[in-house]
């Protein structure tokens, strides 16, 4: 069996290890599971052998639907994104915005299919020689897949990919939203598809694939730190040295430049929240009803809570009720509870939430005036809530170790910002990474691309 094989199984071997869920409907469905699983673990030579399994099969087909309806969920989410940050930006830079989220996900499948799934997960994904040829041609290898995916796990090797490539994708998203409106289109591109290919998948490879921080006992269910703080602390990195928007900071103070459209900024975060239901839910790895309904409401929970508690903040401390604190807050609460929605109670679930809801508004602020431009925020609900959630995972789950999940998230977040400032001041050097300021002024829309997002509207203010 490839190594691939062997992580997987470890990984939900840990998995069901922490599941500590007490009540009558789970012990009847442990019984069916273990049944299941007895029977597939029997040595099984080809599908036609496993399809023939009474309990086992039907059970593999409802968890394979599963994991790929959650995949096309978490897709979903690059539509909230998309829109977010078109929201929360100006205008004149929409259409670079919506290019830069269709080149996000359209690079990042190609990529992580040709380096990054089996840099993070050791296996035969893109193995010409072993297959006889190139993934998709020829009966041979689809025929081995096909018995590789018998002995594989509860879902298909195929169902695998593709939901692990929709998280690989967000992280770049999450940059992209930082760096908005005063990027290089290319350079965001070279960047964002090596951030994809190699590093994300390094990085990942130390917890889902079953690498050191895994050994260690470092728990990210979802990835509040695999994928949001290494997306948020590559965003930091990217920032630092692209400097703030023209006109952001100026002698007399910060200048506050607001987005275009907030129905479109609601729009993103509440398809991303239902992007989350896939993002966590899926992260079970298989429809145990007793799992998924618990993740779901912790999930959503902690994002009722976020929503609450940066709306009480931000209008006590910013004396007014900012309808961007409360999507952030949003976002925060889905950032925190993401490392440990199958961990916790639903009342730890929304502690969880309040605090990100609350820690979100105050690091927006602070890294606004410390002269950090981050037009959409990602910083701080990624990255630094990001940090929170996965120490929230052993502050109050007695599974796992507050010092073992702080070495973790430390980790990784250091690795993204080292990696990333040294990509990108390569880019820098080699071609640029920021826009000359004319095209800033005039909007990357006509200058990048030639062409207005809103024809018929554009406003004359900058």
């Amino acid at each position: 069996m490839p190594m691939r094989l062997t992580l997987k199984a470890k990984r939900e071997r840990s998995m069901s290890k922490h599941l500590t869920k007490k009540s009558i409907p789970l012990c009847v469905t442990t019984l069916l599971i273990g049944s299941a699983t007895q029977s597939m673990g029997t040595e099984i030579t080809s599908m036609e052998q496993f399809q023939q399994m009474p309990l086992a099969y039907p059970k593999f087909m409802i968890d394979n639907l599963w994991i790929l309806i959650s995949a096309a969920l978490v897709f979903v989410m690059h539509l909230g994104f998309a829109t977010l940050e078109s929201g929360l930006t100006r205008q004149k830079n929409t259409v670079n915005i919506l290019f830069k989220n269709l080149f996000i996900i359209s690079a990042g499948l190609l990529t992580y299919a040709f380096t990054g799934f089996n840099t993070m997960y050791p296996g035969e994904f893109n193995n010409w020689l072993s297959l006889g040829g190139p993934i998709g041609f020829g009966t041979d290898a689809a025929a081995q897949i096909a018995n590789l995916t018998a002995n594989y796990a509860n879902y298909t090797y195929w169902s695998d990919f593709i939901f692990q490539a929709m998280f690989a994708a967000t992280a770049a998203t999450i940059v992209s939203g930082a760096v908005a409106e005063r990027i290089k289109l290319p350079s965001f591109m070279l960047y964002a598809v090596i951030l994809v290919a190699f590093l994300y998948p390094v990085q990942g490879s130390w917890k889902w694939g079953g690498g050191w921080l895994d050994d260690m006992g470092f728990y990210d269910f979802a990835g509040s730190t695999v994928v949001h703080a290494f997306g948020g602390f590559s965003a930091l990195a990217c920032v630092l040295i692209l400097g703030p928007r023209t006109g952001k900071y100026t002698t007399s103070g910060i200048k506050p430049i607001l987005g275009h459209s907030m129905p479109l900024a609601t729009i993103g975060v509440l398809i991303l929240w239902l992007g989350w239901f896939g993002f966590n839910g899926g992260s079970v790895l298989n429809a145990d009803p007793v799992s998924i309904s618990l993740v779901f409401v912790t999930t959503s929970l902690a994002a009722a809570a976020g929503c609450l508690s940066a709306i009480f903040i931000a209008s006590i401390y910013l004396k007014q009720p900012d309808i961007t604190m409360a999507l952030n807050g949003i976002l925060a609460g889905l950032v925190g509870i993401t490392a440990g929605a199958d961990q916790v109670s639903w009342m730890e679930a929304v502690l969880i939430g309040l605090i990100a809801g609350a820690i979100v508004v105050f690091a927006i602020v602070l890294i606004d005036r410390i002269k950090i431009d981050d037009p959409v925020g990602a910083i701080s609900v990624h990255g630094i809530c990001g940090i929170w959630g996965t120490l929230a995972v052993g502050l109050f789950s007695s599974n796992h170790s507050f010092s073992t999940q702080l070495i973790g998230t430390l980790a990784v977040s250091l690795f993204a910002f080292v990696s990333s400032l040294i990509l990108f001041s390569l880019i820098k050097t080699i071609m640029g990474v920021r826009v000359e300021a004319e095209e800033e002024l005039e909007g990357l829309d006509v200058a990048e691309h030639g062409q207005p997002a809103y024809a018929d509207f554009q406003s004359t203010m900058n």
